[in-house]
Formats: structure tokens, sequence, C-alpha cells
């Protein structure tokens, strides 16, 4: 009988156990569904996804073979800002990357070197507002501003990448 009976008791705590496991699982859920929803908005507010409500999906990689570098004639010597009365230059070679499979490829990109002067201003106007310890310290960020003010020129996004190469940096009290 007390084996019985002990079997019984087993049976109906590990009832309970299971009823009480399911019933925690539910609300669990809910709140863990809440919680990434709100996670998700802080993320978009913070600019942290790629992707944002309402936004164009992000454009695929451009593969080597779709892709045409153009190499403006010629190093450039740019003036930077001032720092102090120390007054610096950068000289180096700029290349863009443009995708040949673009719809604005054809109408632009064919002949591109007619607009050179229109790049070369565009890229001047974007590096005079640096300075030298700027543009050392965030190469990177200088090319995205670059590419942005290229794109920007074109209003198009055919050309999807700048290349700076050659870089040094001079300059006089």
């Amino acid at each position: 009988m007390k084996k019985n009976l002990l079997t019984v008791l087993i049976l109906a705590l590990s009832i309970v156990n299971i009823v009480l496991t399911s019933i925690m699982m539910f609300t669990v859920m809910g709140t863990n569904k809440k919680t990434s929803q709100l996670v998700g908005n802080i993320a978009t507010v913070l600019n942290l996804e790629l992707k944002q409500p309402g936004e164009e999906e992000i454009d695929e990689p451009v593969s080597m073979a779709d892709t045409k570098v153009y190499n403006l004639t010629g190093a450039m010597t740019i003036p930077l800002a001032d720092e102090g009365d120390q007054h610096t230059y950068l000289v180096c070679n700029v290349a863009i990357s443009m995708n040949i499979k673009h719809d604005d490829y054809k109408t632009y990109g064919e002949t591109i070197g007619e607009r050179e002067s229109l790049i070369k201003d565009a890229i001047t106007s974007v590096v005079t507002e640096h300075t030298e310890s700027e543009c050392r310290n965030n190469l990177d960020g200088l090319k995205t501003e670059i590419l942005e003010a290229v794109q920007q020129l074109f209003d198009s996004k055919f050309i999807y990448n700048v290349a700076i190469s050659d870089v040094k940096f001079g300059g006089a009290k």
C-alpha cells in the first residue's frame, strides 16, 4: 500500500510540476516578447540596426565583375583646415568604383572623365573641412563623407566606393 501511495504522490507532484512549468513558460514568453520589442525599438532609435522600418532594403554588394574603377588623373593636393598656425596639405590619389549594372551608369559612368573636375571639387570641399589629425585618425570616415558628396553630386548611387591611396601630409608654419 505504501508503494502505491508513494507512486500516486510522485505522479501527482510530477503533473503539478508540468502544469506550473507550462504556466511559467507562457507568462515568461509574453514578457520576453515585450522585452525584445522594447530593445528593438531602442536599437532603431539609436540607429543600431542596418534596416529601419520604412527604409528601402540595403543594396547588395557589387561583385568585381560588375565594377569599373576610374582613377582621377594626377595626385590631388588639397589644403586642410588649419590647426593653430600650422598650414597642412593632403596629397593623395583618388579612385572611384562604379556599378556597371546600375541604371545611371550608362548616363554618367561611361562619360565620367568629362565630369572629373566636378568630382575633384566635391572631394576638395569635403577634405578642406577637416584638419590633419582628423584625416589621420578617421580616414574611413573621410572616405564615407567623400562618397556621400559624390553620390549627391550625381544624385545617384552608381558610384558605391571611394578609394584613397598614396596619402601624404605636408605643410609649413
